[in-house]
């Protein structure tokens, strides 16, 4: 991706002038495949990444079990790796592209200076903070105080209205992957459901009955 001010067509957060030269001055493009790992849980990390086109999923894993923290879309960037960078740490999560991606890679000792400088780049920091907490508080209370088929519902409603199809394209594992349950449990939760006829299951996809 050739960095020019074209870029800003898609990043409209940073407004300044002079930070968009910076931006333009210190910035690498990288362009990651679907399921390519780009950051690792114990990874030290002096970068930011701000995605431009694409989806990161930010999770992390104990053994065989994972679970989501939260997915980084455009114009965004992934709070786990804001603080890692911000406060000089290690990664406490993973960072998997879920499609093909381009991201905008900035070294991580220009966050705090630019937060001085830039009203636009402070305010994209204080809401990136502010959005990831309210997702993490949310993810929390529904795994504290609603039980697994509640959310295994919840999660199909909003996938068919946000992708606008009844038709999900996902395997049991990445359910329970993105809900932090096992396989076994979704694949049971499943098979009820379909006795409910709330679904119908096929090889590769999960289709809810409206």
């Amino acid at each position: 991706m050739e960095a020019t001010l074209d870029l800003f067509k898609e990043l409209k957060s940073f407004s300044e002038p002079e930070l968009q030269k910076e931006i333009l001055k210190h910035a690498k493009f990288i362009k990651a495949s679907k399921g390519e790992i780009l950051i690792k849980e114990g990874q030290y990390l002096n970068f930011l990444p701000i995605v431009i086109k694409g989806l990161l999923r930010v999770y992390q894993q104990n053994e065989d079990r994972e679970i989501l923290l939260y997915y980084v879309g455009p114009e965004q960037t992934c709070m786990m790796s804001l603080s890692s960078a911000y406060f000089d740490y290690y990664s406490t999560a993973n960072g998997i592209a879920m499609e093909e991606s381009e991201i905008l890679v900035l070294p991580a000792h220009l966050i705090a200076e630019w937060q001085l400088k830039y009203p636009s780049w402070n305010k994209f920091i204080l809401r990136t903070f502010k959005s990831r907490y309210d997702e993490l508080l949310n993810a929390f209370g529904n795994v504290a105080f609603k039980p697994i088929n509640v959310r295994l519902k919840e999660y199909l409603t909003a996938y068919i209205k946000n992708e606008s199809s009844n038709k999900i394209p996902v395997s049991h594992q990445t359910l329970a992957n993105d809900l932090g349950t096992t396989r076994v449990v979704i694949s049971r939760i499943l098979k009820q459901f379909e006795k409910e006829k709330l679904v119908k299951l096929y090889r590769g996809y999960i289709q809810l009955n409206s």
